[in-house]
């Protein structure tokens, strides 16, 4: 995954022209999501069932959560690129439905997305503010335990959205540092190794603050 995400970066920043910035980002910040409703369906061990559960982000816990983002500015308002969230759901005060052990998104509920942005450079002073959105996919790791099914890992779960909201500040000519708002949605279909799915819409909202290097 990661090695994708690299090349992906790479392709963004290898055309850059002199009329074009490439700015490489690296936040972190607080995350967090509300309930959602789970449905577990056609599974060998586990029953069909529906509930809602409540969750948490738990951001400074290893892994902590994290993002990288590559934006290709074309003009001095308008620029696009790719987005990677390492975003996190447990359960809220690790409370679970009865006759489930492991349920959680913990080593990553990740989201890829290609984002388009908009920015006022100097709007406020030396502060440019920004937003943005964009779509793309959920690959999240999947951990379910109940009774003898038990799955563990990385899955493609379905599609990703994005929207964010935030301001720039320069250090000097090529760094700056960043606050902002953003939020994810992922709807996921994942595949439980006794043979059902697990199906959630999971919403996250998270207060990052960050450094990117323009080139």
């Amino acid at each position: 995954m990661i090695r994708a995400i690299a090349a992906s970066i790479c392709l963004i920043a290898a055309p850059a022209a002199a009329t074009a910035e490439v700015e490489l980002s690296f936040y972190g910040g607080i995350q967090s999501a509300p309930s959602s409703d789970i449905a577990i369906r056609g599974d060998d061990v586990i029953a069909d069932d529906d509930f809602s559960q409540d969750w948490e982000g738990r951001s400074s816990s290893a892994p902590p959560y994290y993002g990288i983002r590559a934006t290709r500015w074309q003009s001095d308002t308008f620029g696009y690129g790719l987005d990677f969230t390492h975003n996190k759901v447990y359960p809220k005060n690790d409370e679970l439905p009865a006759g489930y052990e492991v349920l959680e998104f913990t080593d990553g509920l990740n989201t890829l997305t290609v984002n388009a942005y908009r920015r006022w450079s100097g709007a406020f002073g030396e502060v440019t503010p920004y937003v943005g959105g964009g779509l793309g996919v959920s690959l999240p790791h999947v951990e379910v335990t109940s009774a003898t099914s038990e799955t563990f890992g990385y899955q493609l779960t379905g599609p990703a959205a994005t929207w964010i909201a935030g301001a720039t500040y320069p250090i000097n000519d090529q760094w700056s540092v960043f606050g902002e708002y953003k939020g994810t949605f992922s709807s996921n279909t994942a595949d439980l190794d006794t043979g059902g799915t697990l199906e959630t819409d999971i919403v996250t909202n998270a207060v990052n603050l960050g450094v990117s290097f323009n080139f």
